[in-house]
Order: structure tokens, then sequence, then C-alpha cells
């Protein structure tokens, strides 16, 4: 898990050295060869999960429409009991679109052990509409980083 950023950053370069110029659908499909990966945690069922999220917000600046990408891993402390949370984000942001706006917000959540297929998940989400609108357009930032929650 340590060294999760910087195989989510491997991925996202792979090929390219900058994240500038990187397109939504390259984030996307770097961010599932990460995704595939396998880690270390614990054998509760939320140990290990992916989300994808989008949607207008605020969070340093003024609103901007955002996919975030994140993992989520469960950490445990000494006696196997939750400690808190690790989450490891590729954040695409993008221009002000009114196609954007118009698309709301939306998430969903995947986790490895949980019985679900990880190519489904993934197919149903780029199945979306919103999809469309997102591949048509450029991020203006992508920024990778760790947080714990």
């Amino acid at each position: 898990m340590d060294e999760a950023v910087g195989l989510l950053e491997g991925e996202l370069r792979a090929g390219q050295g900058a994240l500038v110029g990187l397109g939504t659908d390259d984030a996307w499909e770097s961010f599932l060869r990460f995704g595939r990966q396998l880690f270390d945690v614990s054998d509760a069922p939320d140990a290990d999960g992916l989300l994808f999220q989008y949607g207008t917000y605020s969070f340093d600046g003024p609103p901007t429409f955002t996919v975030d990408l994140t993992r989520q891993f469960a950490v445990s402390d000494h006696d196997g009991a939750h400690d808190h949370y690790v989450q490891v984000h590729c954040e695409i942001r993008y221009g002000s679109e009114p196609a954007l706006e118009a698309l709301g917000s939306f998430h969903s959540w995947f986790f490895h052990g949980a019985g679900a297929d990880l190519d489904e998940w993934a197919r149903e989400l780029t199945e979306r509409s919103a999809w469309t609108t997102l591949g048509k357009l450029r991020p203006t930032r992508i920024r990778v980083f760790q947080e714990q929650v």
C-alpha cells in the first residue's frame, strides 16, 4: 500500500512521461490497470475498493467539474480492528462546460473480493451517457494524491 501512489503515477505516465495531455480514456485505462494490481489487505469486505465519481466541486477554489478515480484501502490496527482508510486519488479536472454541469453528480463502487467482476463494472460505467460527454473534452488538470480518511 505504501507504494500505491507511485504505482498509479507509473500507470498514468506509461508511454507518456507527463500527465499533461492525458485524455479521460487514457486516465481511465491507466486507473483500471492500477485497479487490477492486488495489494496485501485485510479480509474485510471493504478492504480494497475502487470508486468512480464525478460532479462539480469546490475543494480548493472555484467550483470545477471533476472526475475522481479513487482506490481505497482499509487499514487495521494491531488487533485486526478497522483503524482508518487510505485513499489514492486520480483527480481529473475540466474547464467550465455547460454539458458537464448538465451531468450532475454520480458515484459507483467496486470492491475486490465481493464477487463482482471488475471488467463488467468498468464496462457499465463507460456505457453511461456521461462517458460520451467526458470523452469529447480534454482535462485541464490531472492530479494524483493520497489521503487518510
